[in-house]
């Protein structure tokens, strides 16, 4: 029976009631092995000691406390106090810049926030003068001493402990004013172009999510948080295992690998690049290894792939973009089962001596992972699901809080988003007309195979923008929110995403590219590591190209990417690779064809050419560039 809350406060309060000494979050402890683990009642305790301080500080309900940290424990205390002194979190990570910090608190009006570290209070620090509003710093970090001026976390838990104790109950009369539309939380986003946007969300619209997240997880499960936690799709997965009683354990990339053998999660949100970073790793491990076992592997996952691809189409979950003629449908299901009745034998062999070796490597009890932020490239999509780690790839965006679709274990299409959550609508419009395409009983199939710009009605979309009505106009008309990204509704009822209306390339012909299916082709290469598509207004398509050191190492080039970059043998192989993968063998219109490229010296990095989650900062990468994509157009 799920837990019957109303807004976040509500749901902290009666996770603490239900799940009481169950442990809600663990760390690793800085030395050694072992995790520092957290209950609910204990999680809950915290949270009303903070809210007691923080409205000892001046705190009020729906004011905004900046909250700058990365995926820690302190990040989840800090958390539950803004809460529940009915106050909204301006949430962002460590890793953000002074010009970002300055424009944030600025904009918001926080008159208190949290710094993770002395490193993030340096940021702060160059720019607090300019902050007139801000009053208050609470310094997170227990192992660091505070500078002059700077609270404490534990320093406040104590003052409100020792409040509590005197019998102060302003938290929980703070709590009983909450109102569904009230901000939970106010999420800048990164953007990956221009100024950041202050995303409005409201009680009511994560309370939606928790109660429509179509994955079912239970207080057994073990829950591992590796991404951003600040980025509203991690947050609602932490807000979803709050909900059903499960541990978060707090892990990061430098020590994923040892704590997936440790915690042995059974669940946990990612990424398109980590999957990406692990396929690599995989793929690499196996051109080391002994020819013997190369071709067990290379075996494995043949026969692995025959097994899988026949059991999704007799069950319904390949993609179907045509809406398949019902004899067509009848003759592959007999080639399918036939298929898949002879491998049977040859895939248990495979699966059990080889593939289950990576799926150790994975922890072993992954029953599967919810992948978002970004398209997984189909390679990717593929390989994953095929060798038995089941990736639930879902869309959303954070105007959506941020579940639109989600694949399900019984809707697992490859190559969609899966189905639309219960109680939102989508809509696809043709972006130059208007018109809307799906549904349309026009159109075969009510516009099922045809591309549209999905446009979202429901609980989750967001309040607004903060203080900028202008831009909220721009995406939301009588409640439908514009999300600027193309689909395709499936003959599955699954949700197929293209490319983004903002991304689109048009080149001086008339001609519309879309750059993300070029770009994760080329990314299939173990030579390329990242790739950007350059052509607007332009008569025809280029790139700009990070090599990869990895890759060139397996060919033996060494060196980093400033030194690769320079390399003619590298300049040349690259273009081999462009050329055989963007053809009209592999199914690219001829204006779709890359005419010329150029190797920039570095890799592109999160905060200043990629987002938090890996997605390209076009409009920063153009103008870094400038100079190489002029030359690209001289001639």
């Amino acid at each position: 029976m799920p837990l019957q809350v109303k807004n976040i406060a509500d749901l902290y309060s009666e996770a603490a009631r239900v799940y009481g000494d169950r442990a809600a979050f663990a760390t690793r402890e800085k030395r050694g092995k072992h995790w520092r683990p957290i209950t609910y009642k204990e999680l809950y305790e915290r949270g009303l000691e903070l809210a007691t301080a923080l409205i000892d500080l001046g705190v009020k309900p729906r004011d905004h406390v900046g909250l700058l940290a990365d995926n820690r424990m302190e990040w989840i205390i800090a958390d539950y106090g803004v809460q529940l002194c009915g106050a909204a979190d301006v949430p962002r990570g460590a890793d953000v810049t002074p010009d970002e910090i300055l424009y944030i608190l600025d904009h918001c009006g926080a008159k208190v926030t949290f710094v993770e570290n002395l490193l993030v209070y340096e940021k702060l620090k160059k720019v607090q003068k300019q902050l007139k509003q801000l009053k208050h710093i609470i310094l997170m970090d227990p192992d660091e001493k505070a500078p002059a001026g700077v609270h404490t976390l534990q320093e406040l838990l104590e003052k409100g402990r020792k409040l509590r104790e005197k019998g102060n109950r302003k938290a929980e009369e703070h709590m009983a004013g909450i109102k569904d539309d009230d901000l939970f939380t106010l999420i800048y986003t990164s953007g990956t172009t221009g100024t950041p946007k202050g995303v409005m969300l409201t009680h009511a619209n994560i309370i939606s999510q928790l109660y429509r997240i179509p994955i079912k997880i239970t207080p057994l499960d073990r829950v591992l948080s590796i991404l951003p936690i600040w980025h509203i799709f991690e947050r609602v997965i932490e807000m979803y295992s709050i909900f059903n009683g499960c541990c978060t354990y707090y892990t990061n990339v430098r020590n994923l690998g040892d704590d997936l053998k440790a915690v042995r999660p059974t669940f946990m949100g990612s990424a398109p690049r980590l999957w990406e970073s692990i396929h690599a790793k995989i793929m690499a491990n196996v051109e080391k290894a002994h020819p013997v076992r190369r071709f067990l592997f290379h075996a494995a996952y043949f026969f692995s792939r025959m097994y899988k691809s026949s059991l999704f189409f007799l069950k319904g979950k390949r993609i179907d973009l045509e809406g398949r003629n019902p004899l067509v449908s009848f003759f592959l299901g007999i080639f399918h089962a036939i298929r898949w009745f002879l491998v049977i034998p040859l895939y248990g062999l495979f699966n059990a001596s080889v593939l289950e070796r990576l799926r150790q490597a994975a922890g072993g009890d992954l029953k599967a992972s919810l992948s978002g932020g970004g398209a997984l490239p189909p390679h990717i999509d593929e390989f994953f699901n095929y060798i038995g780690i089941p990736v639930l790839e879902g869309y959303g965006m954070t105007e959506t809080s941020p579940v639109i679709s989600c694949r399900t274990f019984d809707d697992l299409v490859i190559g969609t988003v899966g189905k639309v959550i219960k109680d939102t609508e989508i809509r696809l419009v043709d972006p130059n007309t208007g018109e809307i395409i799906f549904p349309n009983p026009k159109y075969k199939g009510q516009g099922r195979g045809r591309r549209g710009e999905i446009h979202v009605k429901g609980p989750q979309v967001m309040k607004g923008y903060y203080k900028n009505p202008e831009a909220t106009k721009k995406v939301l008309h009588d409640g439908w929110l514009n999300t600027g990204d193309l689909g395709i509704m499936t003959f599955n009822n699954c949700l197929k995403i293209v490319g983004r209306t903002k991304d689109t390339v048009v080149l001086i012909s008339g001609e519309n590219v879309e750059p993300v299916p070029i770009e994760a082709r080329l990314l299939e290469s173990p030579l390329i590591d990242n790739v950007m598509v350059v052509g607007q207004d332009k008569k025809y398509l280029t790139a700009l190209i990070v090599p990869s050191v990895e890759g060139f190492k397996e060919q033996g080039i060494h060196g980093d990417v400033a030194s690769l970059s320079k390399n003619e043998k590298v300049k040349s192989m690259i273009a081999d690779v462009i050329s055989k993968t963007i053809s009209a063998d592999a199914g690219f219109k001829n204006f779709e064809r890359i005419v010329d490229f150029r190797l920039v010296p570095k890799p592109f990095e999160v905060g200043d050419e990629l987002t938090n989650l890996y997605k390209l900062k076009r409009h920063v990468i153009t103008e870094k560039y400038k100079k190489l994509i002029e030359e690209m157009y001289r001639s």
